[in-house]
């Protein structure tokens, strides 16, 4: 049974103390004007729909899932009504260009309504978040005709976006993709070709659906650098965008999935259908990275949504389940048994999930201020630099996060006892529903040979050491904060594993492989570590102001980071010494062995 209020103090928190967004926000050239008040308006109307809207489909959509009837997809009962709701409050276009009817809010505001999305209803939130990185993508590549007829209708939640990678024979190795796209002579190109694993492939809460889809022309050289990218319509469009016609865009199937059991994935067939080059020839790789990092940043927010409505629930039952007394006496003598929470190991549990909760918060909202920083500031500079920032750190969010966030539901889950192994109490489903964001938009091993390879080996190390000499100079500013020698020594780990690395990989073609987990999770635990120390820090100056009616909330949050240095924290230890161990214990054994 779920229990679930979306955290806008934390938000809030996060938001304008941390991170000081309104000051942030004047300083950049944002398409639309926003100040805390609007950005608290916004959040408090998200989190209202999201609450009436989604949260009572969760489970039941968990239970019907989609279905393929006659060739045609149908979502569970309520998420047409629930997604004509949020379409029709503008939802679809909260990050959409103005020019094109969005709302051109900033990211940093937008991943915190996508966590709501995600903790009321994962499944329904991916046909969402998946049309944003969709318009994004076009707003960007497409020539003025296209954003002008699709943008429009991609932010009024008229049409919805998909991207089509993966194929059956290929999962990462995209350079292996056998869909062709043959000049038509008509000024576009007929697609033929298979793909798998298509979220929100073929639905009913839409008239259209337009498809991003990788291919290659028939003059592609080999591998990734023949690959070209597509807008293949669900039916074809007019110049002036009326629906004509099927466009030969067929849903051969639906994955039988562990989880996201409401969220269509679908096999797509492309039987000639008509698509449009976005972008250059054989640049599609390139161009699709825009959706794709756009859709890495939000999976890392699944995660973080799916461990807060676990842990709000888990808690909801912890203070009301009783079992024995706490070990210093009754806590609630006048009941049989005291609420399991008393108990240290049940504590424990508790703020494991809480701290990778609220850790995933600063590290989710700081990226996306960057993010904010990259596309709007007027500095060259400051936009290069932030530029470089994501680039490191966009990996780092969606595995770090997406496996903090899968071990906060099974934690959670944990806190049950045998009810948390029941379907009735939903903490099954998040732990189901929070599995495949390791998976998707890149395995998170995948992430990590993404970070070690071309954010750490490719430039030797520079986007490292620039985010050291950032946080380095943060901590002299503040220097008698708690947790500045912790997160000194975070940052002398994170140095002397970079140099071991780079050292190991002119010797040993497997060094960055073998190393590139653990290198991620270094890079993770110290990111965190100082983004609790600044949250600390905040917090304690905003009790030594005293006579703030949230000092509860401060000292709270100052107990959770206490709980994140010296519970958490130390396992960076364990993780310098696996990658001072370099690859020769993993290479070791041969294939046979196996």
């Amino acid at each position: 049974m779920a229990a679930y209020r979306s955290p806008l103090a934390d938000l809030r928190f996060v938001r304008d103390e941390v991170l000081d967004a309104e000051s942030e926000w004047q300083s950049l050239a944002l398409p639309a004007e926003i100040d805390a008040s609007l950005a608290e308006a916004v959040l408090e109307e998200g989190a209202r729909i999201v609450e009436a809207e989604l949260l009572v489909l969760n489970a039941t959509g968990d239970a019907e899932g989609c279905r393929l009837v006659d060739g045609e997809v149908f979502t569970p009962a309520g998420f047409k009504a629930a997604f004509r709701a949020l379409a029709d409050g503008g939802w679809c276009g909260l990050a959409g260009s103005p020019a094109y009817g969005g709302q051109g809010m900033p990211k940093l505001l937008t991943l915190a309504f996508d966590e709501m999305l995600y903790a009321t209803n994962a499944s329904f939130a991916l046909y969402l978040t998946l049309n944003n990185g969709a318009a994004l993508l076009l707003e960007q590549y497409a020539d003025e005709a296209t954003k002008a007829c699709y943008l429009p209708r991609l932010y009024a939640g008229e049409w919805l976006g998909t991207m089509c990678l993966t194929e059956p024979h290929c999962g990462t190795d995209l350079g292996l993709i056998r869909t062709r796209a043959v000049p038509d002579g008509e000024g576009g190109y007929a697609l033929t070709g298979s793909k798998i694993w298509i979220t929100g492939g073929d639905h009913d809460l839409t008239d259209n659906i337009a498809h991003l889809v990788l291919a290659k022309l028939p003059d592609a050289p080999e591998g990734s650098r023949g690959i070209s990218l597509f807008l293949v319509p669900k039916r074809r469009v007019g110049t002036d965008g009326t629906l004509g016609d099927a466009n030969g865009v067929v849903c051969g199937g639906l994955e039988h999935k562990m989880g996201i059991k409401g969220s269509a994935t679908c096999v797509m067939h492309f039987e000639g259908a008509r698509g449009t080059l976005i972008g250059e020839p054989h640049q599609g790789l390139a161009t699709m990275f825009t959706m794709m990092n756009y859709e890495r940043l939000s999976i890392g927010v699944q995660g973080l949504g799916l461990g807060e409505i676990a842990y709000q629930s888990a808690i909801a039952f912890a203070q009301e389940r009783l079992q024995s007394r706490a070990p210093g006496g009754a806590v609630a003598s006048d009941r049989p048994a005291d609420p399991i929470l008393v108990h240290p190991d049940v504590r424990r549990m508790a703020l494991d999930v809480r701290a990778w909760n609220e850790g995933a918060r600063l590290f989710a909202g700081f990226v996306g201020r960057e993010l904010d920083r990259a596309r709007y500031h007027p500095d060259e500079r400051c936009r290069s630099d932030a530029e470089a920032t994501v680039a490191l750190l966009t990996p780092v969010a969606k595995a770090f996060i997406s496996d903090r966030g899968f071990d906060a539901t099974v934690i959670a889950q944990q806190l049950y006892g045998g009810n948390g192994y029941c379907v009735e109490w939903g903490a099954e489903q998040y732990v189901r529903d929070a599995r495949i964001a390791m998976i998707y938009e890149g395995t998170n091993g995948i992430q990590a040979m993404d970070l070690v390879g071309r954010k750490l080996a490719r430039n030797g190390g520079a986007f490292v050491e620039q985010l050291i000499a950032r946080i380095r100079s943060e901590l002299g500013q503040h220097a008698d904060a708690a947790y500045s020698e912790a997160v000194e020594r975070e940052l002398q780990r994170l140095e002397r594993a970079t140099v071991m690395l780079l050292a190991q990989a002119q010797e040993d073609v497997n060094a960055l492989g073998a190393a590139a987990h653990d290198y991620l999770e270094l890079v993770g635990f110290t990111v965190y570590a100082w983004l609790w120390w600044r949250a600390g820090r905040v917090a304690a100056e905003a009790l030594a102001r005293g006579g703030d009616a949230s000092e509860r909330f401060y000292r709270d949050k100052l107990i959770v980071a206490r709980y994140f240095f010296v519970r958490q924290l130390p396992r960076s230890e364990s993780l310098e010494r696996q990658l001072m161990a370099g690859p020769e214990g993993l290479m070791a054994l041969d294939l046979e062995g196996f």
